[in-house]
């Protein structure tokens, strides 16, 4: 029987089920080669899986509805990028069920992480069994859903702060630069480890005097936050190079180099999608060997890139 392609699967949304076993499907392969040395131990630190619908389902109250992203296309995608490591982050359309980040982690083995998405109800039984999974933190989801409440931020930050200290997970937020500027106060003093998803949220149409990103530049200098150099796409309008992110993620190394994390978002949901909730969203076309290309060319320093690629994430995440 062929393997079968993305199309395929889109296809079998109409009565079809598909399979989302390891390798069972057509891998999405970068179209642009890697043109630098990715050093041993490289994490990509910002995935997805998306399963079966029958076997995963999504939430309800999603905002959209995505693309399937199996766990044997996401290994191919890591061999040809050279990636030996990966964080699978549950994503908005499941809320708080797990299942399909600890089906992807268990697919991959020990080279997998995960973050979580809880919440008040969460039982801490279930914590424990994801803790000996490997989850290593927590995502606070806001921008997907378009949170911007800096008040709602903060009391979500500080429940999340009582639920993960004793394990010693991180805190994992997708904000705009505004609500992590409402935040500040408290993520400085936190007794847990705070990491930002995908340059803060930052504009860069909007240049490095937006509004935040001056405090996002401060935490990170200081050392009490992370930053993932994700989805650079998110916030340029100049693809398929991004030349625009450029200023922002040198800005970033240059504050501090061991607080940057690097990360892919494959497979590149369209959250920001006009279509209704509830039908299928294709996944952006990004060429991930493009964008690591870019992450080379934004650090240049071999020796910053393995700190970047490799000691931050086996710090943060415990490999």
């Amino acid at each position: 029987m062929p393997m079968l392609t993305r199309r395929d699967l889109l296809a079998t949304a109409a009565g079809l089920a598909f399979s989302t076993q390891p390798g069972s499907s057509k891998a999405s392969l970068p179209a642009t080669p890697v043109n630098f040395a990715v050093p041993p131990g490289a994490c990509d630190c910002h995935t997805h899986i998306i399963g079966d619908p029958a076997k995963f389902p999504f939430t309800q109250n999603r905002v959209y509805t995505p693309e399937p992203a199996s766990p044997g296309e996401m290994s191919a995608l890591h061999r040809t990028l050279h990636i030996q490591r990966v964080v699978i982050v549950t994503p908005s359309f499941y809320g708080t069920d797990n299942s399909a980040t600890l089906y992807g982690m268990k697919a991959r083995g020990r080279d997998a992480r995960g973050v979580a998405v809880i919440d008040e109800k969460t039982p801490a039984a279930d914590l424990d069994a994801m803790d000996r999974a490997g989850v290593r933190g927590i995502r606070l989801n806001l921008a997907t859903v378009g949170q911007t409440d800096p008040q709602v931020a903060r009391r979500l930050f500080g429940s999340a702060v009582d639920r993960v200290h004793r394990l010693k997970w991180h805190i994992q937020i997708y904000a705009d630069l505004p609500v992590i500027a409402g935040i500040m106060d408290l993520v400085a003093p936190s007794p847990v480890p705070v990491v930002f998803d995908h340059f803060g949220g930052a504009r860069a149409s909007l240049g490095l005097a937006q509004p935040g990103w001056a405090n996002l530049v401060d935490l990170v200098r200081s050392g009490k936050c992370y930053v993932k150099l994700s989805a650079a796409y998110r916030l340029s309008a100049e693809p398929p190079d991004y030349p625009d992110v450029a200023p922002f993620a040198k800005a970033l190394v240059a504050a501090n180099p061991d607080r940057i994390l690097w990360g892919s978002d494959w497979p590149h949901t369209n959250s920001n999608s006009s279509r209704p909730a509830a039908e299928i969203s294709p996944h952006l076309a990004i060429d991930d060997g493009r964008l690591l290309n870019q992450f080379a060319a934004w650090v240049p320093d071999a020796a910053l890139r393995k700190a970047i690629l490799v000691d931050n994430p086996a710090r943060l995440y415990g490999f």
